[in-house]
């Protein structure tokens, strides 16, 4: 399979490499900023959200009456509020409420490496402003992958109607959003998303899992400036450092890189050039390993 991936993204990456961005638009990279390794404490903080991310490749079914197996088990006490997707066209995702925790969850499927690569690298991909009857008031000039936009536009109204039925039903003031592969991606976006339709009292925060490159700078500038990202990498998994930064891709704050030796370390800024963080630890496709995509994070691999 890693061969056959290997052939798809060199056929692939040869087609764009004659599309990239100009040099005003190409992301920022961090300088070699101080690394810091995290506790025990802060990476079982983690674990939860790592359950609701891989919850989200179960069935609306299934996560509309918390029925899961593993992945629902660990978070017991969640209340469901609504389901929806069908897994081909509209990614499946939930909207529910922890009590434990005292947020709304919003959780959207993923997708596995063999999957993800030809749709992050599409030969027809493209940075494209996000719909401006979906997000008022944001600039034109803010950009994210055409397909992932897309894919995020399709449940993004019932998405938001369930959270306001969540916050509603639980007098919650607090949203995290929650994805691994595909669904960081939407969650990422959704992130942009939900704070332009709730009040202003609602906090935030986004937690994403083996996501790729979302938007561009002034995409990654917005995110920086308004939200609280944490972006966890495993290993050598290849996906995060796609699409490539000289087609102006750049990936916001927040990344947390688990190394082989399942170490996590906080690696400040964007794109982060360290040694220890994920495009200093996977320089190229060759160097990663596609296996690594699904995890484990902290011992949770991500599917139903």
């Amino acid at each position: 399979m890693v061969l056959g991936i290997q052939f798809i993204l060199t056929a692939l990456l040869a087609a764009v490499a004659t599309r990239a961005a100009p040099a005003a638009e190409l992301p920022v990279l961090e300088s070699r900023q101080s690394i810091t390794t995290l506790t025990a404490s802060q990476i079982a903080a983690y674990k939860p959200y790592s359950y609701y991310a891989s919850a989200g490749y179960c069935k609306p079914a299934n996560t509309r009456a918390w029925n899961c197996g593993a992945n629902c088990n660990a978070n017991s006490g969640f209340k469901p509020v609504a389901s929806g997707g069908d897994g081909a066209i509209v990614q499946f995702w939930y909207v529910g409420y922890d009590p434990a925790l005292k947020t709304v969850i919003v959780s959207y499927q993923g997708t596995d490496s063999s999957k993800i690569l030809p749709v992050i690298t599409n030969a027809d991909f493209h940075l494209d402003s996000l719909k401006a009857s979906l997000f008022p008031g944001v600039s034109s000039k803010i950009k994210t992958h055409n397909g992932f936009g897309d894919a995020q536009a399709r449940s993004a109204k019932a998405v938001l109607a369930a959270v306001k039925t969540a916050m509603s039903t639980h007098s919650a003031t607090k949203v995290t959003i929650v994805g691994h592969s595909l669904g960081g991606a939407l969650a990422l976006i959704t992130s942009v998303y939900l704070p332009l339709h709730l009040p202003t009292t609602t906090t935030f925060k986004t937690i994403t899992f083996g996501a790729p490159r979302v938007g561009n700078q002034a995409f990654v500038n917005y995110v920086n400036a308004r939200l609280d990202v944490s972006r966890v990498v495993n290993q050598d998994d290849i996906v995060p450092i796609l699409p490539g930064r000289f087609l102006g891709f750049g990936h916001v704050n927040g990344e947390k890189h688990i190394l082989d030796s399942n170490a996590w370390v906080d690696c400040p800024g964007q794109d982060n050039t360290n040694s220890q963080c994920t495009i200093g630890y996977v320089p190229n496709l060759w160097s990663g390993d596609p296996n690594d995509h699904s995890g484990p994070y902290d011992g949770t691999r991500m599917g139903c």
